[in-house]
């Protein structure tokens, strides 16, 4: 079958791979209907997130029919069309029942403080084989599956297996709630749904910080107020539309890759930080290893956090959904601690969320295919990346179809 397989930092390629065998009586095999390239791709791409596996199939999206269930799979048959979360549960530890599925005790094969466990990640999530295939094995079925009704078409379907879940994750994450203001700092495909989840939670005023016009013009069309960390200082912004108070909730949807500013009023501000950073890594890294190995690009300060915590009222809440390594260790605490903010961040607990979702999109409440911008096949899914990486106007969110 075809599938989109890592092979390297920067080389990732459309192979013939074996297709997927039940391996355990929990099993599924599901013929991929959808699947769809994420941001958090893009940070195993670029390195950022390290740790790898050549010949991992990537994605972490999918949708399809149940072709195949194991003894143990009793509440699913072939010929079910669900969609697969991207998150992987067993359902049944204290965590699973608890509703923190991210954070299962069994999933991950290397043990209870392993880390969340998901489709098509790095070693240390298991690996598990992705949903950028012709077919995918879904280990715990039984719980990992959820049917799809057959209102909710494919488009909207896709976006129900982890983004959408996330972005509503992470405005519970911030404690939205009627008539909050909320910034949010990324308008990629999960800053855009971010800015959805927040409306309909209640939020009374959204700001949306980013710097590509196409992505500030979708979250104006949905009822945001767009900032171009380009054309102005963000939190100068914020602080100058809330009447100097700042936002009550602050999002961010970025992650290990947010980019600095690179013109226009924030770039003194971003050059200054990385030249402070640079200076840090100079003097540790010797002490650690002569030629400085030890240091990642991971560890890079995030100028979206530093940012969110600026922009933040006093008593404020922090949300932080945007995917950063384990060796990410910068984070502006006492700025945060001398504002009484309240931080709140972690995976998706994706199945806690999907089936309500679900039901939200079948009721015609929302359509999150409203953010979908391209829909190709699988064969043309290297040019994709390639197109999604350089953020080029009108790549938003990417579906992908399996070959004819």
């Amino acid at each position: 079958m075809k599938a989109v397989v890592f092979r390297g930092i920067g080389d990732i390629r459309l192979e013939d791979v074996k297709e997927p065998k039940l391996e355990k009586p929990t099993d599924a095999i599901v013929r991929i209907t959808a699947s769809a390239i994420c941001g958090t791709d893009l940070h195993m791409v670029r390195g950022t997130l390290p740790g790898m596996v050549p010949g991992t199939v990537l994605g972490h999206e999918g949708i399809g029919v149940v072709q195949e269930v194991g003894p143990d799979v009793r509440n699913l048959m072939p010929g079910d069309r669900v969609v697969i979360p991207s998150t992987i549960a067993c359902g049944s530890c204290v965590y699973c029942r608890a509703g923190y599925f991210s954070q299962c005790n069994v999933a991950n094969p290397h043990g209870p403080d392993s880390g969340t466990a998901f489709f098509g990640g790095p070693a240390s999530t298991g690996p598990f084989h992705g949903m950028q295939a012709e077919k995918v094995r879904v280990p715990f079925a039984h719980v990992g599956l959820v049917k799809l009704p057959d209102e909710i078409s494919d488009d909207d379907a896709i976006l129900l297996s982890d983004i959408f879940p996330t972005a509503w994750f992470a405005a519970k994450l911030a404690r939205v709630k009627r008539g909050s203001t909320v910034a949010v700092f990324g308008c990629g495909p999960v800053g855009q749904l971010a800015v959805a989840s927040a409306l309909l939670q209640g939020a009374g005023r959204v700001l949306a910080v980013d710097s590509v016009g196409s992505r500030l013009e979708q979250a104006t069309r949905q009822g945001a107020e767009a900032i171009n960390f380009d054309v102005e200082h963000p939190v100068e912004t914020i602080k100058r539309l809330t009447h100097g108070i700042g936002v009550d909730r602050a999002i961010d949807a970025v992650g290990v890759d947010a980019e600095h500013a690179h013109r226009g009023p924030a770039l003194k501000e971003a050059k200054a930080k990385r030249k402070e950073h640079a200076r840090e890594v100079s003097e540790i890294a010797p002490k650690q290893n002569p030629d400085g190995a030890n240091w990642h690009p991971g560890d890079a300060p995030s100028q979206a956090l530093d940012w969110a915590v600026e922009a933040l009222a006093k008593a404020g809440t922090l949300a932080i959904v945007g995917v950063y390594s384990i060796a990410s260790t910068h984070f502006p605490i006492g700025k945060a601690m001398e504002k009484n903010l309240s931080i709140h961040m972690g995976n998706c607990n994706h199945r806690k969320y999907i089936p309500d979702l679900v039901g939200l999109v079948r009721s015609g409440g929302f359509r999150p295919s409203k953010i979908l911008s391209n829909r190709m096949s699988i064969e043309s899914a290297i040019d994709a990346y390639k197109a999604f990486d350089r953020r080029d106007a009108g790549w938003l969110k990417v579906e992908l179809k399996p070959a004819a």
